[in-house]
């Protein structure tokens, strides 16, 4: 009996552990796309994407824009190294085997200024054992959001 339930006490850590393992994994692609845009680095901005990626913004009026995914890495490339900033809360995380769902507030920040907040839903695929981003969508606002930098509520 005794032997039993150690064994099943064994199974469950392994298992606990071994989910936030890889829910750590998911997180580091996404984290690897925003520390390259910090570092204007468009080698790492375009291997945190698949190949098919996608990357969308739902604007104020509802409409949905697609940017093409080599544009966006050339322009973040050119901007001059630490003047982007996105800082992401990671609210959700849901892994079912080779995909994964992510939901994260952001607050974007230019020039060390408040820029705007939204929220990313990345989908994550794991391609030869590596977490890359094959879609966002996103929002953005000026209104609603909470300035980190001064711990207060923009309007």
């Amino acid at each position: 009996m005794r032997k039993g339930f150690i064994l099943i006490l064994g199974l469950v850590f392994n298992l606990f552990f071994s989910q936030n393992s890889e829910t750590e994994a998911v997180k580091a692609g996404i984290n690897k796309l925003f520390i390259a845009m910090k570092n204007s680095d468009s080698t790492g901005i375009k291997s945190s994407f698949t190949k098919q990626a996608i990357l969308q913004t739902i604007m104020k009026n509802g409409e949905v824009k697609t940017e093409n995914i080599p544009v966006f890495t050339r322009t973040v490339a050119k901007a001059v190294k630490n003047t982007l900033e996105e800082r992401i809360t990671f609210s959700a995380v849901h892994i079912d085997g080779n995909l994964a769902s992510v939901w994260t507030p952001y607050q974007f920040y230019f020039q060390g200024k408040f820029s705007h907040c939204g929220v990313n839903s990345f989908q994550m695929v794991k391609e030869n054992g590596e977490w890359k981003i094959q879609y966002i969508i996103d929002t953005r606002r000026k209104d609603n959001c909470v300035d980190d930098s001064k711990n207060e509520l923009v309007k």
